[in-house]
């Protein structure tokens, strides 16, 4: 047996609940959960929470093609410093993963360099046009299990419904971008009076709405597995609820943004506030808290969208939509939605996990068990001033968090470690 790391005297989630332990790792699996436990490396985890890695089913790395942006090096750095050990690439790149080969690039890539487990996902149609399907067959055998052409919708219906049979017939899953292209055409910003005081053209909450009913009368249909991204609408929130009620295969994600801010926060146009969707109303906000409280909503996606300085650093109708939140996304949680520790983890690592088809990630803590962990200081407060991401466009730095990463452990090596002090906790 190789070293034996010790993670002591944390909260430890396992498959009975949490209870207070210490965590021996060696050879990047969990050897046992016990007390006294005594090893080569001690990590002290007092006051913090031991649990499984935190899992995002949906980032930008924006590799191939635009490396300026962000590399899978540099957000691989970045997913670790905020606790994560896996995640889905979407497939908005350049070249867009529409085929088996540049699926293998994207995982081979995040094989290398070893931070987090990298899977990506793949187009749901050619080039992300919306025409015609994408290379399914080459991208299933590739290892892709989640489609998407996140940043577009999939607009035409009978292109979805050969999609979702596609995915039924396989067991994979079709993420959907609901935003309607035709409602949102023009628009940076949720209608509502904070748009009308703006004079700033704006997007109804009905594009998202009419893209999820459609989806779920196709779901209905197929009955094949269907991933809503990004929800950001009381509605929408309302339509998911109703079809998981009639035993629908849909699970759904919020970011940590849309749970953070509303469109109040546009009013002094940052552009670091320019996402899509675009932040809604306070009423939809509270919705959407409640309902990652209570399941509605299984999973938080960062949606972590990095785009250079000089990209962003524009006057706000120029800006490109979009920010990064990797390295913040379990402290806006933390703080702001009243979750159990054991149920905090289930919406971060188990859920998503289970969502992307990810077998070493997303699972409790006992021997035997991969040692792809997060220690997570809930009661850590702290002010962020620049992120590990090549990107800087987040609308969370130069503010007070609550919840930090002490360390993320990727098969038994930590990846990323912060000492107080240099978190700057208070």
């Amino acid at each position: 047996m190789s070293e034996l790391l010790v993670l002591r005297g944390g909260l430890v989630l396992g498959p009975g609940g949490a209870e207070e332990a210490d965590v021996a790792i060696a050879d990047g699996r969990v050897v046992e959960v016990g007390h006294g436990l005594e090893g080569d490396e001690i990590i002290e985890c007092d006051g913090a929470w031991v649990g499984p890695g935190f899992v995002d089913i949906h980032t930008h790395l924006r590799e191939p093609g635009q490396e300026w942006k962000e590399d899978i090096e540099s957000g691989s750095a970045a997913a670790a410093a905020g606790g994560y050990t896996a995640v889905v690439a979407m497939p908005n790149t350049d070249p867009p993963i529409d085929s088996g080969h540049l699926a293998r690039y994207v995982t081979d890539r995040g094989r290398s360099v070893g931070l987090a487990e990298v899977a990506a996902a793949g187009c749901v149609t050619m080039n992300r046009a919306g025409e015609r399907l994408a290379h399914l067959d080459e991208l299933w055998d590739a290892g892709v299990r989640m489609f998407s052409d996140d940043g577009d919708v999939v607009a035409d219906a009978g292109l979805m419904r050969r999609a979702l049979e596609y995915a039924g017939q396989r067991g994979g899953v079709i993420a959907q971008h609901a935003v309607d292209t035709g409602m949102a055409a023009g628009g940076y910003m949720h209608e509502g009076p904070v748009s009308s005081l703006l004079g700033m053209f704006a997007i109804p909450s009905a594009a998202e709405e009419i893209v999820i009913a459609r989806d779920i009368a196709l779901v209905e249909l197929t009955g094949a597995r269907y991933h809503v991204q990004h929800v950001a609408t009381a509605r929408g929130v309302e339509l998911i609820a109703a079809g998981k009620e009639r035993g629908l295969p849909i699970t759904a994600e919020v970011t940590p943004h849309h749970l953070a801010f509303d469109d109040t926060a546009v009013t002094g146009t940052d552009p670091a506030f320019k996402m899509m969707p675009p932040l809604r109303s306070a009423g939809d906000v509270a919705v959407l808290r409640e309902a990652l409280a209570e399941g509605i909503i299984d999973v938080v996606g960062t949606d972590h969208a990095p785009h250079a300085s000089h990209e962003k650093d524009v006057p706000f109708e120029e800006a490109p939509f979009g920010v990064i939140g990797l390295e913040w996304a379990a402290a806006v949680v933390n703080e702001l939605v009243d979750l159990n520790p054991v149920t905090f983890f289930t919406r971060m690592s188990v859920a998503p996990a289970a969502i992307a088809g990810f077998e070493e990630q997303g699972r409790w803590i006992e021997a035997g068990a991969p040692a792809n962990l997060v220690v997570f200081d809930p009661g850590a407060t702290w002010v962020p001033t620049s992120a590990v991401s090549r990107s800087q466009n987040a609308p969370y730095l130069g503010r007070e968090m609550r919840g930090a990463v002490r360390c993320t452990l990727f098969s038994g090596v930590p990846t990323a470690r912060s000492q107080a002090p240099l978190l700057g906790v208070q």
